[in-house]
């Protein structure tokens, strides 16, 4: 139930609710990115490292609210997305890590060369000390729901709500099945880093393009 419930979440990272001139400062860093009415689309399949940067003053208790659309790629068998949370800092250009931040990842990789990465799907959890600089925190193989990845399942953008307590380190994943959104996973960060504060979140894409919308609060 656990692992179901992260793995429709992570598929779901980023959508929302805001219109363009409603979202946060933001930068194109690399990638090919462009708005089309109100969702953001990354254009380039074979990008590994896209990204966008927004600039987002994080503290305390945050919520992040999400829809993602697949659109294409990813049919060499290998293809991701995520957003790095609590940045302290961004560079505006392809970079592994995204200074100081968690990172959120859905990874499918056919033949992944990364030691704890299962083959085929699985989310990750990433801890970035700086922009060439990132650890594995913890993976969850999730090819036993391989099977919702239909093409009429991912056509259609999936609902998210996020909480991360930056006092706690604690994150919950609201299950997008439940029209309430009452119903979470939950999971902490490491002690050792609370609390969390940041400036920026980074919305990353790899070998895939993607479109987004997306809403960050308090």
């Amino acid at each position: 139930m656990k692992r179901v419930v992260l793995f429709l979440a992570v598929l779901g990272l980023v959508s929302g609710l805001y219109a363009q001139s409603q979202i946060p400062a933001y930068r194109f860093a690399a990638g090919n990115w462009q708005f089309i009415g109100d969702r953001l689309f990354q254009q380039d399949a074979k990008a590994g490292l896209a990204k966008v940067n927004f600039t987002v003053p994080q503290s305390n208790a945050m919520l992040y609210e999400f829809n993602a659309r697949y659109e294409v790629g990813a049919e060499d068998g290998h293809g991701g997305f995520g957003i790095h949370l609590f940045g302290d800092a961004v560079i505006d250009k392809a970079s592994w890590g995204s200074g100081n931040s968690y990172l959120l990842w859905l990874n499918y990789d056919e033949n992944p060369v990364t030691k704890g990465i299962p083959k085929g799907l699985s989310a990750q959890v990433y801890r970035s000390y700086t922009h060439s600089w990132m650890e594995l925190v913890d993976s969850v193989d999730l090819n036993e729901y391989a099977y919702l990845l239909t093409q009429e399942n991912l056509s259609a953008p999936v609902p998210v709500k996020i909480i991360v307590d930056g006092n706690t380190g604690e994150v919950r994943v609201f299950d997008p099945r439940d029209p309430d959104l009452r119903d979470y996973f939950y999971f902490y960060l490491n002690s050792k880093d609370v609390p969390l504060k940041g400036n920026y979140v980074a919305l990353r894409t790899n070998g895939m393009n993607l479109s987004f919308a997306m809403g960050i609060g308090m």
